[in-house]
């Protein structure tokens, strides 16, 4: 069955009237939180002005942007109508082709923002925003530049304002597991080559590591591969590589792959040397908890804690470390991630106000304290974070002096969810990294 789009102002028609979200924290009360950067927001008066946004967002993450935009409609007096699509996608495009578009509009992934703004349906943000967030993220210029776009007459502007990060630059292990065989936590990549092949010579088998993901299998690989771009290369490679620019087949890119290799290509590296394109992504953590250990280290994103065993305890029962750069290149601290844009699709004073309310630190603080939401805003306090976990992987954000987007979601469906998929799955098969490379550099090529 076919799902009928709804048209945008339907969409909106969903939330208005709806009642404020309650303040879940009262202002002035919680010392955690920066209540001056929330009282500045009260220097102006908006009451009885309405502001629209539409994004990806439903279910409890819904009621997480609506309790924190709460606290701008307190100060401001402007009621923010929000309103989620699990076809935001295809919807914001209609909307926008047709004039009716919201405010502002939360994008996944910058990709589509990209599109929107070279066809003139979005609106830049300013020099200023760009000077602020250069000045007020960690790796500031990194954020810039993923929300820089060319609009439809050529120019480059910001118009992707980015907030609510995910970090994808994660190794997880069990503590016990590493005290018990005297293992310490590495911090640099020769450290980690280290442990693992001392992991082998002391019998044990260092990485679970599992590619299956049913009809999007091979996607795990692919993080890998542009954390490992990351690691030996440039920013400014990275980012030519994602454009293609830097072709598939390019030595540099073909090295990336064989770094991957090198961990998940021998058998005595992996739980299931056979089975690695095969293991379900979502099962391939469950080796760390096996007694004795099936393996001691998984890669892999923030959210993978989701399939870990019942009852598991982070922190105690489960934890992770940064998966390091190399020492020997002069490359900092490289973080893979992603995140959601926020973008001006009609301007107004309201939607302008609103872009201003994400600089606060107010308003990464009150969704820091409940869940799911990490930050680079350098200026919001670490402590608001609801559990130390999440306080482990915004200090991971803060450290990183450069951060870049998945790569494959960037890249054209048909490469970065389709033969960067199926090339990784050929490759811990069995085939060369510079026949993987060069298959994907023909299926891109191949694109009219």
């Amino acid at each position: 069955m076919i799902k009928q789009l709804l048209s945008g102002a339907a969409l909106l028609a969903l939330t208005a009237g709806a009642a404020q979200a309650e303040l879940l924290f009262k202002p002035g009360e919680d010392p955690r939180f920066n209540w001056a950067s929330y009282e500045e927001l009260k220097k102006q008066d908006f009451s009885g002005k309405t502001v629209t946004l539409f994004g990806p967002w439903l279910g409890p993450d819904k009621d997480l942007v609506e309790r924190t935009m709460a606290y701008f409609e307190e100060a401001t007096g402007i009621d923010v109508q929000y309103s989620g699509s699990d076809s935001f996608e295809q919807q914001i495009v209609i909307d926008t082709q047709a004039g009716s578009a919201p405010n502002i509009a939360i994008f996944p992934q910058p990709g589509l923002a990209r599109d929107l703004a070279a066809k003139g349906f979005l609106t830049p943000l300013g020099e200023e925003t760009a000077g602020w967030v250069k000045e007020n993220y960690a790796a500031g210029q990194s954020w810039v530049d993923l929300g820089t776009f060319a609009g439809k007459d050529g120019k480059e502007d910001l118009y992707g304002f980015f907030y609510k990060a995910d970090v994808k630059s994660l190794v997880w292990y069990v503590p016990d597991n590493f005290e018990d065989a005297g293992y310490e936590v590495p911090t640099t990549m020769e450290e980690l080559k280290a442990l693992t092949e001392k992991i082998v010579a002391d019998g044990g088998t260092p990485w679970c590591i599992g590619l299956g993901s049913g009809g999007a299998t091979g996607w795990p690989g692919t993080d890998w591969v542009e954390d490992m771009m990351l690691r030996t290369q440039s920013p400014a490679d990275y980012d030519a590589w994602v454009a293609n620019e830097l072709k598939f087949d390019d030595p540099k890119v073909v090295a990336a792959i064989e770094e991957f290799g090198w961990f998940a290509n021998n058998p005595k590296f992996v739980d299931t040397p056979s089975a690695v394109a095969a293991t379900d992504f979502r099962d391939s953590p469950k080796g760390l908890f096996a007694s004795p250990p099936a393996c001691y280290m998984h890669r892999q994103a923030s959210f993978i804690p989701s399939f870990f065993p019942e009852g598991t305890e982070m922190g105690v029962d489960a934890d992770f470390f940064y998966f390091p750069a190399y020492a020997g290149k002069d490359l900092g601290q490289p973080v893979l991630g992603a995140g959601t844009v926020f973008s001006i699709t009609k301007d107004s004073p309201e939607a302008r106000a609103l872009i201003e309310f994400l600089k606060s630190p107010i308003a990464h603080e009150v969704w820091m304290a409940q869940s799911g939401f990490l930050t680079p805003h350098k200026g919001v306090n670490p402590d608001a974070y609801a559990d130390d976990t999440l306080k482990g992987l915004g200090e991971i954000l803060l450290s990183a002096t450069t951060f870049r987007f998945d790569g494959s979601d960037l890249m054209p469906g048909a490469i970065g969810a389709g033969a960067f998929w199926t090339g990784m799955v050929d490759y811990v098969g069995g085939k060369p990294a510079a026949e993987v490379g060069a298959d994907i550099q023909k299926a891109w090529d191949a694109i009219k």
